[in-house]
């Protein structure tokens, strides 16, 4: 499935869905952010996905990182809550999905970079490399905020 990213477009289809989902800031001990070059729009994102239900959305942030990348990751806190209406995500399918989305930052445990049917290609990026990737406004905020070394409250249950 394909979708297009609409931020703050006029020309944008009306939302006709919300789903939560998560979206992890995920950084090595050398500093380098785990990004995946995504398959449904071709942009580098970070990794994440649909919250499930019966799930804690920490664990969806797990899940989801280990799903499109192969890493084990740990919640260490959350960078930010992304609601803005006018970033909406117009499938092929016909679904115009809201923006909602829980940023968490995580610290890898284990695991090897692998793809996945959602990721093309898995790769830790240096932060000064990250202006030659084509990366979504709405995304590198999310990382712009994850980077910053500013503390953020722990994530708790």
């Amino acid at each position: 499935m394909s979708r297009i990213d609409y931020f703050r477009d006029p020309s944008a289809p009306p939302a006709n869905s919300v789903v939560p989902s998560v979206t992890v800031v995920v950084t090595d001990e050398a500093g380098r952010l785990l990004l995946i070059h995504k398959t449904d729009n071709n942009l580098w994102a970070l990794p994440g996905g649909g919250h499930d239900i019966g799930e804690f959305v920490a664990d969806t942030a797990v899940r989801e990182v280990r799903e499109e990348t192969g890493i084990d990751v740990v919640v260490d806190s959350i960078v930010g809550l992304y609601t803005d209406p006018g970033h909406v995500m117009a499938y092929d399918d016909g679904e115009v999905r809201q923006q909602f989305s829980i940023c968490f930052k995580a610290r890898p445990v284990g695991g090897d970079l692998r793809t996945s049917s959602e990721s093309k290609e898995v790769r830790w990026v240096d932060p000064a490399d990250l202006g030659n990737l084509d990366i979504h406004p709405s995304m590198r905020l999310r990382i712009g905020h994850g980077l910053e070394p500013l503390p953020r409250q722990p994530y708790i249950g």
